[in-house]
């Protein structure tokens, strides 16, 4: 399969995705009985987004432009992936980034996210038998040439231990900040709420922490959070924020809270489901640098960084990690 072929099934498998046929629908469904987390709701936005950001034929052609892709791979090398499933669809980029770039995947889906990725890859086999032929599924990864995988902190460790003599890319855990001037208007207040509940708080990409200056008023940021209290009504989530708020009462935490989301006063980068934590900030420039330099965060939003309301939507570029997956598979 040359390039444009390549990028021709991609933008198809797009389309499937807007379409909302009923074999897509169906997947969607199962996917739900597969992981609580996944309701329809979320998987079809992390779907439509990719579809939108990621499968669209100008996007793909200017992307492997920029990377030198060539029209032909001559010497495909097999590409493990080692996928997660904290949201829907997480480990496509991964997956994408190999087939465009030319070579074989072999991919080890999460238990918890198996349904989606299978079903749209199965779609493009019955496309296009060659596309079946470039990708395959297995519970353990051998004999690959190179490996991508994404995990926990502790996950990485096996994985550098067995793929460390390979050309390997290995991701850990890894979240998101926001920083607050005060002066955020009722807009960007709901796109902050849309950082930090989608996908229930479980994505890298997810805010879970916000730096406030000294005197912050939190009452118009728990009003403009409201717009999600509707997810408390979801059992998984509600049963974490009873234990949090639980833990809180009992330690004699100061806690805020607008009925759905906990707000604590907290050092750590990482909160808990339900939790969002947030630290007061006096020397901007100081946080700045210090945030900046951290290997734990995927992004950073607030003015002069990424916009509020954005941090869930990434381009087909936004690298996890900062890692660039496809300039990695360029040079094997």
């Amino acid at each position: 399969m040359n390039l444009p072929h390549r990028i021709y099934l991609l933008s198809r498998l797009g389309e499937y995705i807007l379409s909302g046929e009923p074999g897509w629908q169906e997947a969607v469904e199962k996917a739900g009985h597969e992981n609580g987390w996944f309701i329809p709701e979320f998987v079809d936005k992390a779907a439509k987004n990719i579809a939108l950001s990621f499968l669209q034929k100008d996007r793909l052609e200017a992307w492997t432009k920029d990377q030198r892709v060539p029209e032909k791979r001559h010497q495909p090398r097999t590409i493990g992936i080692i996928m997660a499933g904290n949201i829907p669809l997480v480990g496509f980029h991964d997956w994408l980034s190999v087939f465009i770039c030319g070579h074989k995947a072999l991919v080890k889906p999460s238990s918890r996210d198996q349904v989606l990725i299978r079903h749209l890859l199965e779609k493009m086999a019955e496309w296009d038998e060659q596309a079946g032929e470039c990708t395959g599924f297995a519970e353990m990864l051998k004999g690959c040439d190179a490996y991508i995988a994404t995990g926990s902190n502790n996950s990485s460790r096996y994985f550098e231990y067995y793929f460390g003599r390979y050309p390997h890319i290995i991701r850990k855990n890894r979240t998101s900040v926001a920083i607050l001037s005060g002066n955020e208007t009722r807009q960007e207040l709901e796109g902050l709420a849309d950082d930090v509940y989608l996908y229930f708080g479980l994505g890298c990409r997810n805010i879970t922490k916000i730096y406030v200056p000294g005197g912050y008023d939190f009452i118009p940021l728990l009003e403009a959070f409201r717009k999600y209290n509707y997810l408390a009504d979801h059992h998984k989530y509600k049963n974490n924020y009873d234990y949090n708020l639980a833990l809180h009462l009992l330690n004699k935490q100061f806690y805020m809270t607008n009925g759905s989301l906990l707000l604590v006063e907290s050092p750590a980068l990482f909160s808990p489901i339900s939790q969002l934590n947030y630290e007061y900030y006096y020397e901007s420039d100081k946080l700045t640098g210090s945030l900046q330099s951290s290997e734990e965060l995927q992004s950073i939003t607030g003015k002069g960084f990424l916009p509020f309301g954005q941090s869930q939507y990434p381009g087909i570029s936004d690298y996890a990690d900062g890692i660039n997956t496809l300039a990695f598979l360029n040079q094997l």
